[in-house]
């Protein structure tokens, strides 16, 4: 083994790490594509059998269990226990469009036509455009948590050091194989911009489309006043109050709080009031009396 191989393997088990512990200590997977947890599930299972058929090292052996392992517990935090979190409303990449591509090109192209050896290549076709739907999560969303950034730089990072893994087997040992040196290629070119603005980014966030967010974009203290939406939970917030204070007879304690709360309410919102009219104008929080004029 040299020394990229090895780094390279260091690095792929770095980002597992930090995919793991972000999941388990946020409790939450906001930010992450299952799609693409399954996609590599998919990957390490099908490369990886041959841990019933051969034995290499005590090393190799340990990396693929931790491999196989690691990406069936992430999916069953995904799906399973922090469900809650997953943004299934941008995790939307059709993934059947990877996986069909990957099985017609191993049955084509394959060093040898038995079980293994074309799992094996599925494998290598499918694991270069597994970080798609990943990539694609982070683009609809517009930005990446610094934990998220992280764990694809390492990740892009364990491909990129197997093509230096992959020279140097070529010139030392005079070894090479097209197939996994083509794919690794691919593999590594989905994460050029990524690379090129997780390395110039400069902050804890990153922005990797570089577009504003779509909806609801703000500075601190500031809403855009034509987010109808936003008027319309004033309105039924406005609604609740008085209900409340029906049901108890005028009794609804006001005070200094709730002044506080409809001044930054209106302060938040430039214009609501001029937007609103005389409607917002007559919303009161009276001190004691639980009156509204």
């Amino acid at each position: 083994m040299n020394i990229f191989r090895l780094l390279g393997d260091l690095s792929h088990l770095l980002a597992i790490i930090v995919l793991l512990l972000k999941i388990w200590k946020t409790r939450s997977c906001a930010g992450i594509s299952g799609k693409s947890q399954i996609l590599f599930a998919i990957v390490y299972t099908t490369r990886y059998l041959d841990l019933l058929t051969t034995y290499v090292s005590a090393y190799n052996t340990f990396m693929k269990v931790v491999f196989i392992g690691a990406s069936y517990a992430t999916i069953y935090l995904m799906y399973l226990k922090f469900k809650a979190t997953y943004d299934h409303n941008h995790d939307t990449f059709r993934i059947e469009f990877l996986i069909i591509p990957a099985v017609a090109l191993s049955l084509l192209i394959n060093h040898d036509f038995s079980v293994l050896e074309i799992l094996w290549t599925f494998s290598i076709y499918l694991e270069s455009v597994a970080i798609l739907p990943q990539l694609f999560l982070v683009s609809k969303t517009g930005e990446a948590e610094s934990i998220t950034s992280h764990y694809l730089f390492a990740l892009g990072s364990y491909r990129a050091l197997y093509l230096l893994n992959w020279i140097y087997r070529y010139y030392v040992e005079v070894h090479y194989d097209l197939i996994a040196i083509v794919a690794g290629v691919v593999q590594t070119v989905l994460y050029c911009d990524f690379f090129y603005l997780y390395i110039t980014k400069e902050g804890t966030q990153l922005e990797l489309t570089g577009r504003r967010r779509r909806e609801g974009e703000f500075v601190r203290g500031q809403l855009p006043v034509e987010s109808h939406d936003l008027l319309g939970d004033i309105r039924q917030l406005h609604l609740v109050v008085r209900v409340a204070q029906k049901r108890e007879h005028g009794t609804l304690q006001g005070g200094p709080a709730l002044d506080d709360m409809r001044g930054d309410l209106l302060s938040t919102v430039p214009g609501l009031e001029r937007e609103q009219g005389q409607s917002i104008n007559k919303i009161h929080f009276a001190r004691g009396e639980g009156t509204e004029e």
